[in-house]
């Protein structure tokens, strides 16, 4: 049987810049930021005290709802409601075991904070530990579901129960490639056959004290707490790490007859994926970007495309000194340089970095970028670095007429992940 073509049709998203993809587009071209100092818990003794924290978080439909629903659960339900009813899937004929899910996810945790509290509560007395207040303070906050609902597996299970997708089910935790990771898994799925539709994206939240105090002991965290709008600076000279962020993106990719067929809105296409590993180390990507460059030219080799027929890279734009570098060599060793390369823009300098739902939010800004012929700006983007001399896009978006896209994902452990969407 030949491959399907690909195509979106639907698309969802909740951000730092808030709920819903009309929201979040308009806001990344005003140059909005989502980083404010956390709200969610006491952070007035830590080294960093910024992140891009939804708040509030958004309401889960009454009819989707369970106890202790973790909070990457709650973003994919609300990201995947969206998308859903944006796809017209909601209102059409569909076989429930032709529809699936593939997200990348995290954990939703808040174990940790429950732990310390329980902690402060057994430290109480002349700074002895209590095991029997240590006890009983868990025993208030304990509930026998809230683990089960806060791990990786259920965000998935949740979005398919909630649109009554019954066919292939699949979560992937590739870290901060997992969201364009299940992207790309999709849309392989989808051309052989094994699915019509498949709702696919990332979500999670580590906006925790774990998580905080973890990343900041590795030095991989921006410390401008004084100004957290201006923290997140991606290939800026003076970048002094990311921002930790949350939310959810979902897409909608549908096999393009059967689209065609219900009369669906046509978004995108989908028409490149390349997957590669470094095999260097866990926190820090291969220094040259081999790896990286690989999965670049395997995306474009799927997609029949030359390097010159991209238009606009959407990068993985960490604001990490070492990612940053690594990332536009990888792209001057394949577009050429400044005048030669397509212009590239980090979406994280204002929403900071979504880790495993990342990815996913990024493919919908280029989908946004591609229908409406604007790219995204990097803001933040102050003093030029000579490792970092391509065109940014810097602080303000950019009309063009786009027809391809391309979007990087780069996770610990060094998973890389590159799409292509194409303009319809």
């Amino acid at each position: 049987m030949n491959a399907r073509r690909v195509v979106v049709t639907g698309l969802g998203m909740v951000t730092p810049l808030g709920v819903g993809v009309p929201r979040n587009w308009q806001a990344m071209l005003d140059g909005e930021s989502g980083v404010k100092r956390i709200s969610r818990f006491d952070v007035s003794t830590m080294a960093v005290q910024i992140a891009g924290e939804v708040a509030p978080l958004p309401r889960v439909p009454e009819d989707a709802a369970v106890p202790d629903l973790g909070i990457h659960a709650r973003f994919a339900l609300v990201a995947a409601r969206e998308a859903w009813a944006d796809s017209g899937l909601a209102r059409a004929r569909v076989d429930p075991e032709r529809v699936g899910v593939f997200l990348g996810s995290g954990k939703g945790i808040s174990e940790i904070e429950r732990l310390t509290e329980a902690c402060k509560a057994a430290l109480a007395a002349k700074g002895l530990f209590d095991y029997a207040a240590f006890v009983r303070a868990l025993a208030k906050d304990f509930s026998p579901t809230r683990r089960e609902q806060e791990d990786y597996y259920n965000s998935g299970s949740h979005v398919a129960r909630a649109v009554g997708a019954r066919g292939p089910n699949w979560v992937c935790i590739t870290a901060c490639a997992a969201g364009n990771h299940a992207i790309g898994e999709a849309y392989r799925a989808i051309r052989r056959g094994d699915a019509d539709a498949i709702l696919a994206g990332g979500t999670h939240s580590q906006v925790d004290l774990m998580s905080l105090s973890g990343y900041a002991t590795l030095g991989a965290l921006s410390p401008r707490n004084d100004e957290p709008h201006r923290a997140s600076r991606p290939f800026d000279r003076k970048r002094d790490g990311f921002i930790l962020g949350e939310g959810s993106g979902v897409l909608v990719l549908e096999a393009y007859e059967h689209a065609r067929r219900r009369g669906a809105r046509l978004r995108a296409e989908v028409v490149g994926y390349g997957n590669t590993a470094d095999c260097y180390r866990v926190t820090d990507p291969q220094p040259e970007g081999e790896r990286v460059e690989l999965a670049m030219r395997l995306a474009l080799k799927s997609a029949g495309l030359a390097p010159g027929d991209i238009d606009y890279i959407n990068a993985h734009g960490t604001s990490t000194q070492q990612n940053d570098a690594m990332e536009s060599g990888a792209i001057k060793r394949i577009f050429g340089g400044r005048g030669e390369a397509p212009p590239v823009s980090s979406t994280k300098s204002m929403i900071g970095h979504l880790i495993a739902a990342a990815g996913a939010v990024e493919a919908i800004a280029c989908v946004r970028a591609l229908e409406e012929g604007v790219m995204p700006p990097t803001t933040n983007y102050e003093h030029t670095d000579p490792a970092c001399d391509l065109d940014y896009v810097p602080n303000e978006p950019r009309e063009k007429k786009l027809l391809h896209a391309m979007n990087n994902s780069f996770g610990f452990g060094g998973q890389n992940i590159v799409t292509i969407l194409k303009r319809l």
